[in-house]
């Protein structure tokens, strides 16, 4: 069994995930802006038997929350073994930018890098400690590539993979194993936004729900650091 931190668990592929882990049997500690927001859902705690989740207030920017889940979870459970990171914001903010876009800029690279980093280094001793510390984060092709104008949330995106390959460095020695997750299109509303590829076509949150629950079962000697995702066809 698992003990999991996992953010953006209140709609698309964070809460596909965490239903999976629960279904899979392990515990689970959900990081969440909106506390009521779950309430009906598949992983509404009400459906489940008590002990296997918990309920948290995260908020990407504000630092203070990431520590109170942690300490929340650490007095709930004991501890924890892995995180898988979902939470992340879309920004259209091209390379030509207008004055006064600088915030949004910001608060890009604030929600879809710096509070991964954050959350993942206020966490870090406690995955040395389980002695087979996992962490799964959703970064995206975005994070590979770059398509189209998409400046901010591409450079967002890219931070992400390097703080990825810096924490597989950091936590080799310590069991600690990193895999970054890079889909393509995925069947959830922020791609409906921007993308007209039917939805079947897409990539869909179930898809990627079963590939974090099959890392999670990997023995340390074979979880993949990168896995890339395309349901469109790329050169």
């Amino acid at each position: 069994m698992r003990t999991i931190l996992i953010s953006g668990a209140s709609r698309g592929i964070g809460l596909n995930i965490a239903h999976k882990e629960l279904k899979e049997g392990n515990r689970i500690s959900v990081g969440i802006r909106d506390l009521e927001s779950l309430k009906g859902s598949a992983i509404d705690p009400e459906k489940w038997p008590e002990g296997k989740i918990i309920i948290n207030h995260y908020d990407a920017l504000k630092k203070i929350t990431a520590e109170n889940w942690i300490k929340n979870t650490v007095d709930e459970f004991g501890g924890f073994d892995s995180i898988i990171n979902c939470s992340g914001v879309l920004s259209k903010v091209p390379f030509l930018y207008k004055d006064g876009d600088e915030e949004d800029i910001l608060n890009t690279l604030n929600i879809n890098f710096l509070a991964i980093w954050h959350l993942c280094r206020l966490s870090w001793d406690h995955l040395c400690t389980s002695g087979r510390g996992r962490i799964i984060v959703l970064v995206s092709m975005s994070g590979k590539r770059s398509k189209g104008d998409l400046a901010a949330y591409s450079s967002s995106k890219f931070a992400l993979m390097g703080l990825c390959q810096t924490m597989k460095n950091k936590g080799w020695d310590k069991n600690i194993r990193i895999t970054a997750i890079c889909p393509s299109w995925v069947n959830t509303k922020m791609a409906q936004n921007i993308s007209s590829l039917d939805k079947s076509r897409m990539t869909q949150p179930e898809d990627i729900a079963e590939i974090c629950s099959t890392i999670l079962k990997l023995p340390t000697q074979s979880v993949p650091f990168e896995i890339a995702l395309n349901c469109n066809y790329e050169i």
